[in-house]
């Protein structure tokens, strides 16, 4: 089975290993101010899923701060000058604001040279004309990769409106497609274990992206974690649902794997739940242990 890995893909482009910087720009999220709903996504904690991000500072202390903690992680023989990275936007909704602060804040960050790419994380449903206008000009501005993450987790409407999700099915489909015609990078997000999903509905959104023409650039399989102070926990405490295992989620990876064309780079195959806020999966808090599962299920393949 041939995987294209983003960790892969980067260091073929780069010739060095890229590595993600986690930043915040300050976005809210319609789903929780009042605009569309309240409250967010229900699996979704008070930092907007973006938990590991550095604290709202200016982008440039931001930069600095992320690039700090992820250099705890570098060999020390790779001097600060070789080092490259990914400008990642993840917590709450990074297209919805006001698109003069949004443009100043994204050059700042793209005008850095060790910055090889920036990453949005964003609903579908907030990207309007004058977003995708100016993240266009930044890119013929700097020359650099931008990416634009979509959260759909899962296709199915039912599942979609017992999480709050905020929006039906053909809403992803035509902001996937306008992105595509300004010919960004668009990856999707989607998450495994959500409360009533069988097998065969989880595999059914893998499949479901695996038809989409053009195929997404990109996929983030993502196991779902109930975390404390989340909508979801309070609905988990008061009528549990399935958690998936360890070696069912395994086997999700495995046979998604197999089912996405081979053009499609997997960016991310499990995820990291801050173990202070964990309440379920309790085996995903040890990532060595099942990154190592995986990879020997993978190429047991």
């Amino acid at each position: 089975m041939i995987i294209r890995t983003i960790s892969d893909e980067m260091k073929r482009k780069y010739g060095t290993k890229v590595y993600r910087l986690s930043l915040s720009s300050g976005c809210s999220c319609p789903n929780r101010d009042g605009k569309l709903g309240y409250g967010g996504c229900t699996f979704c904690s008070e930092g907007g899923s973006g938990d590991f991000a550095s604290p709202v500072l200016s982008i440039q202390e931001q930069l600095e701060y992320a690039k700090e903690k992820v250099g705890r992680k570098i060999s020390a023989g790779i001097p600060e000058s070789d080092r490259r990275y990914i400008a990642y936007f993840q917590s709450f909704t990074n297209t919805y604001g006001d698109p003069e602060r949004l443009e100043k804040l994204y050059a700042e960050t793209l005008e850095r040279p060790e910055i090889v790419a920036l990453s949005l994380g964003t609903r579908p449903d907030c990207l309007p004309d004058e977003i995708l206008d100016m993240l266009v000009r930044l890119r013929q501005k700097y020359d650099k990769e931008i990416w634009v993450e979509l959260g759909l987790q899962t296709m199915h409407d039912e599942t979609a409106k017992r999480i709050n999700r905020g929006y039906p099915l053909p809403v992803f489909e035509q902001s996937f497609h306008k992105l595509k015609e300004k010919d960004f990078s668009v990856i999707i997000h989607i998450i495994y274990g959500l409360p009533g999903e069988t097998r065969e509905d989880m595999l059914e959104t893998v499949t479901y992206l695996s038809r989409l023409r053009p195929y997404p650039d990109g996929v983030k399989l993502q196991l779902l974690h109930i975390l404390k102070g989340t909508k979801m926990a309070e609905d988990y405490r008061e009528k549990p649902f399935h958690i998936l295992s360890m070696e069912e989620y395994i086997d999700l990876i495995v046979t998604s794997l197999q089912i996405l064309p081979e053009d499609v780079v997997i960016h991310r195959m499990t995820g990291d739940g801050p173990k202070k806020l964990l309440i379920e999966p309790l085996w995903s808090a040890d990532k060595k242990r099942v990154l190592n599962a995986l990879n020997k299920a993978i190429k047991a393949v």
